[in-house]
């Protein structure tokens, strides 16, 4: 055995035996752990084999497991810090302040919630010195900060589950969850603490995830075979919300970018949305700059811009405003090409209603409306000739007032919009001509969520669902908590075995 060899070996030898009072404390639980397996495992196979038993047999084995990681960790993390207080450092540092070791450990409050339970956690606490008094910082736990612990209450692995939960389900359901699934009793504001946490922490990481996977789409779809150029796709839409104090429902807003190869496959969509706002304006600042970042770092071949929406009024403010004065940002003075589609279903809806004023109830007025529909997806210049049959008929009847309104505002929002209905040349392009992705993202973003029985929202607790439940959705989850872990301070720790050299400043 070469030197090379010996020394990591030796090394690692000599932290097993420091660990041994450790490891020996890890150990208890799972020689517990065994025996009481051993005596559940002998009164199933005692018993007669049923689906209750089995049922009961399974969630008792689920528990012991769960108790057995719970005291596993609570014995780990207690003994990371020096026994005795006075072994551990009497000053340290955070974010550039002073801080002076309190003479005893002290408890966590309220314990810290695992995937496992709650456990009992003992650690030296910090007060702060002149400078940071004045600041109004706070006492402090190294030891909580390198653990990551989030909001002072949970793991990093249960606040990941609570920002998951959370995304999804109402709050009391989540408590429900965390009570069965993790064994831990939180009150609704801890819940609402540790959650505001993890969407805060993770904020700063959501843009740069959403700019890696889009050029990650671009890079794979360019890589396939086909005859069309890629597409990137944009789609935005709004969605009515109940505000808390609010007489009326506000709008919310969702925006899109989806990815399509060259046989005109979606590869994948990311989600944006905000709450509601005047002009919608935070969300067109971040689909700009989104925008303005992937075709910045996007270095093969500019894929065609599609912009797929309703005729609305800030779909269509966003494309006369922004989209099509947006320069190529590698290319300055050069300003990118947008194709502009009305999204085909909405220009239908008004070709029924063409149909209902017209033909009223039956068979015929069905037939015009399947034929105009026909003309408008597959004939070249199909608009013309569905406006054309619209009027002819039109002219031979006298309508009411009422109908009459009707009529005109159907005909006149396709006239109007008729520019970016070319749908048989879209589709011969391989361009998508449906706002299904952006309308179920409204669904799936907001009406699934905020729009149970009952709910009102406030703007500050809108924002930190909405923030986990779009990062869930576009499918950037494991990748943005990461970030958020890399992330997360750390401070000078002495430890038992090792001290670690690292300050908050140097890795903030």
């Amino acid at each position: 055995m070469t030197l090379f060899n010996i020394v990591p070996v030796t090394l690692a030898a000599t932290f097993l035996n420091q660990l041994a009072t450790i490891t020996a404390l890890a150990a208890l639980p799972c020689q517990t752990l065994h025996q009481q397996i051993l005596e559940r495992i002998a009164l199933f196979l005692a018993q007669p084999i049923t689906p209750q038993a089995t049922f009961n047999f399974e969630i008792d084995l689920r528990q012991l497991l769960d108790n057995c990681g719970r005291l596993i960790l609570e014995a780990t993390f207690n003994h990371i810090e020096p026994e005795l207080p006075s072994d551990a450092p009497k000053h340290t540092a955070c974010d550039g302040l002073n801080y002076c070791r309190k003479n005893q450990k002290s408890p966590n409050r309220g314990g810290i919630a695992t995937l496992f339970g709650t456990i009992q956690l003992q650690r030296c606490l910090y007060e702060p010195l002149q400078e940071a008094r004045d600041d109004e910082k706070s006492a402090f736990a190294p030891l909580e900060l390198n653990l990551g612990l989030v909001a002072n209450n949970a793991t990093p692995a249960l606040a990941e589950r609570v920002g998951i939960l959370a995304s999804q389900h109402p709050q009391q359901t989540v408590l429900d969850i965390l009570q069965h699934d993790y064994h831990v009793s939180w009150s609704v504001s801890v819940l609402r603490k540790v959650t505001a946490a993890v969407s805060e922490g993770i904020a700063a990481h959501v843009q740069a995830a959403r700019r890696k996977r889009l050029l990650q789409w671009l890079a794979t779809a360019t890589a396939r075979r086909g005859r069309r150029r890629v597409v990137l796709c944009v789609g935005r839409d709004g969605i009515m919300l109940p505000l808390r104090g609010a007489k009326t429902y506000k709008e919310g807003s969702v925006a899109t970018l989806a990815v399509f190869d060259r046989r005109g496959r979606r590869l994948g969509t990311i989600y944006l949305g905000e709450m509601p706002e005047p002009y919608q304006q935070t969300l067109s600042a971040t689909l700009t700059e989104l925008l303005q970042e992937v075709l910045r770092a996007w270095d093969g071949p500019c894929p065609r811009l599609v912009y797929v929406t309703d005729a609305g009024y800030h779909p269509t403010v966003y494309y006369d405003e922004v989209l099509k004065h947006l320069e190529h940002p590698r290319h300055p003075g050069q300003v990118l090409e947008w194709t502009r589609v009305v999204d085909f279903y909405h220009a239908s809806s008004y070709l029924s209603k063409l149909a209902e004023v017209l033909f009223g109830e039956g068979k015929v007025r069905q037939a015009w409306a399947r034929r105009m529909r026909h003309w408008l997806l597959e004939a070249e210049h199909g608009l013309f000739r569905v406006l054309h049959s619209a009027a002819s008929y039109h002219s031979q009847q006298v309508l009411d007032p009422k109908a009459e309104k009707s009529y005109e505002e159907a005909y006149n929002y396709l006239l109007k919009h008729g520019e970016w209905m070319a749908y048989a040349d879209y589709r011969r392009q391989g361009l998508p001509i449906g706002s299904g992705v952006t309308e179920a993202g409204c669904k799936i973003v907001f009406t699934q969520r905020f729009k149970e029985s009952g709910m009102t929202w406030g703007q500050a607790g809108g924002e930190v669902i909405l923030r986990l439940r779009l990062v869930e959705l576009s499918g950037l989850w494991d990748e943005v908590y990461q970030d958020y872990l890399r992330d997360r301070p750390v401070v000078a720790l002495k430890t038992r075995y090792a001290s670690s050299g690292q300050t908050h400043e140097n890795v903030a």
